[in-house]
């Protein structure tokens, strides 16, 4: 029987505990009869590297680690804004272009609308006078449409930014995974 790998995406990877967050992730998956894939499980050697061939490195290796992957389980809880992390974003896309099912979760309980920043409180705009998509989505159209309709499901419940919630809401969805769903 082939073990089915996760890649592990979100802005974990920029954590002050993103080794011990990548580690318990990892060891979930195990529990769950899965191999997990952290980005920051490659053994990437960036010394000497300037900052833009780092992050080519980096990219690459993340790319090769989606490619080896069944499936996607994203920390989609919001990041330096109203939405989840932009990389994390383009690693759902990306798998999703393969063929392959992504899964969600998120720590923000409100609707992706009710997040945005209004500009005035009788219409539909942000500050800058774009509109702002009310789909009662936790997040982007194309995001939740993705998770949706590769059979796949997204979390999202208003809960603390702590290590611990986060790995409440990846384990609720492992188990999810285990059972078929």
């Amino acid at each position: 029987m082939t073990v089915r790998k996760i890649y592990i995406a979100g802005p974990d990877v920029f954590w002050p505990n993103a080794l011990e967050a990548g580690a318990a992730k990892v060891e979930l998956c195990t529990r769950y009869g899965f191999e997990g894939l952290f980005p920051l499980d490659s053994a990437l050697q960036l010394t000497g590297l300037a900052p833009r061939e780092a992050g080519m490195a980096i990219y690459r290796a993340n790319i090769g680690l989606m490619q080896q992957a069944d499936l996607l389980v994203a920390n989609m809880t919001p990041f330096r804004g109203p939405s989840l992390d932009a990389g994390t974003a383009f690693e759902l896309g990306f798998m999703t272009g393969l063929g392959k099912p992504v899964w969600g979760y998120s720590l923000e309980g409100r609707l992706y609308a009710d997040r945005v920043a209004k500009g005035d409180a009788t219409t539909d705009t942000d500050p800058q006078g774009m509109t702002i998509e009310r789909f009662d989505m936790a997040d982007n159209l194309m995001l939740i449409g993705a998770i949706a309709d590769g059979g796949a499901e997204l979390l999202a419940r208003q809960a603390t930014p702590e290590l611990e919630q986060h790995l409440h809401l990846f384990e609720q969805l492992l188990q999810r995974i285990a059972k078929g769903r």
